[in-house]
């Protein structure tokens, strides 16, 4: 085919990763529900990493506590989460990718974005969805886009093992009619606001007088959510390595912790076993985010900034202990988290931005 080729965005998205990673490795759980979580264990307190399309079918969540799934779903098999395991397989996927002329920027363990030339994203995006699966017995979704955030949203609406194309021709028909929160960026809250004013669906927030929104919403988010409404977004993409941005560690208490000292030592702990991570990779916290989440279900966060960039254990522990006492601690507590959010290494650059 002759021409100029056009320039796209993919976003890949690995299909059920985390579940099909374990089927790849038990292959006589084909066709049954699948959830991994926590430890394997239903009966102890922990939530869902991910289920597989059987899971789901029960209703079945990320997120969603490990009891009530096996309420939902008792004939489930449960699965402990191997972290290891699925960013070694993540990592033959990426390696995958970039073998094909196209500028990669990882997004994490089961997504990434591609930057490419072509006449036909469709075929390109089919050839892809072939490779990935002949190296690595997995199944990707790919969104073709003329930005990065209709790739991405493109992504959703290929699932599963599809390919879709959301640009600006199609985007009014596809999206306009969809509610607002169907949109990255605009969750519960935001659209329960919208709707005070009269905006329920994508096409109401596109079409959206900006002042109005900038007096509601604030003078930079109001603007914003119009134009994210409009599907605008940005085309660069990166091909500069995944970079873990922060270290976390959390931890589901079989029994509420209610003693707040008690509380005070597990998140020190948790804070000291994050420091000794950093030590080993060298690089320095920055800030430090404590998670609470009290019985039954209600989660809070809140951080604190370093005084300096350290990877001291004593310094990670001062900066935790200080963060959970924003918290009032008057009621029980299931899970605590603590992650150190890390500097940039030396070096870090915007290498060969594709626009």
């Amino acid at each position: 085919m002759g021409g100029v080729a056009t320039r796209w965005i993919l976003h890949m998205d690995l299909d059920q990763f985390i579940a099909a990673v374990e089927l790849l490795r038990r292959p006589e759980l084909e066709g049954r529900p699948v959830v991994v979580g926590g430890d394997g264990d239903p009966t102890k307190r922990g939530v869902v990493s991910t289920a597989n399309y059987e899971a789901r079918a029960f209703g079945i969540r990320s997120g969603m506590p490990l009891r009530t799934a096996l309420k939902r779903c008792p004939d489930a098999v449960f699965l402990p989460v191997d972290a290891e395991a699925y960013l070694a397989v993540s990592r033959r996927v990426m390696d995958t990718l970039r073998t094909f002329p196209a500028v990669v920027q990882v997004m994490g363990w089961d997504e990434a974005a591609m930057a490419v030339s072509a006449h036909d994203p469709e075929a390109l995006a089919r050839e892809i969805q072939r490779t990935v699966h002949e190296r690595t017995r997995l199944w990707c979704s790919i969104g073709i886009g003329d930005n990065r955030l209709r790739a991405k949203l493109a992504s959703g609406f290929a699932k599963p093992r599809g390919v879709f194309r959301l640009t600006a021709a199609n985007w009014d028909e596809v999206m306009g009619p969809r509610p607002t929160e169907e949109l990255f960026g605009i969750g519960r809250k935001t659209a329960a606001k919208l709707r005070q004013v009269g905006i329920r669906t994508v096409r109401d927030l596109a079409r959206a007088d900006e002042g109005t929104l900038a007096a509601r919403f604030g003078p930079r988010t109001g603007p914003w959510l119009r134009a994210i409404a409009n599907g605008e977004g940005d085309r660069e993409v990166i091909d500069e390595p995944y970079v873990a941005k922060g270290h976390g560690r959390e931890r589901t208490f079989q029994r509420d912790l209610t003693d707040p000292e008690e509380v005070r030592r597990r998140t020190a702990a948790l804070a000291r076993e994050i420091a000794g991570e950093l030590r080993e990779s060298g690089r320095p916290a920055v800030r430090i985010v404590v998670k609470v989440r009290f019985a039954p279900f209600v989660t809070s966060t809140h951080g604190v900034k370093l005084p300096e960039p350290t990877v001291d254990a004593e310094a990670i522990e001062r900066g935790a202990i200080e963060a959970l006492g924003r918290f009032e601690l008057d009621r029980p507590v299931r899970l605590l988290g603590v992650r150190a959010e890390l500097e940039a290494p030396p070096g870090t650059v915007r290498a060969r931005p594709w626009i």
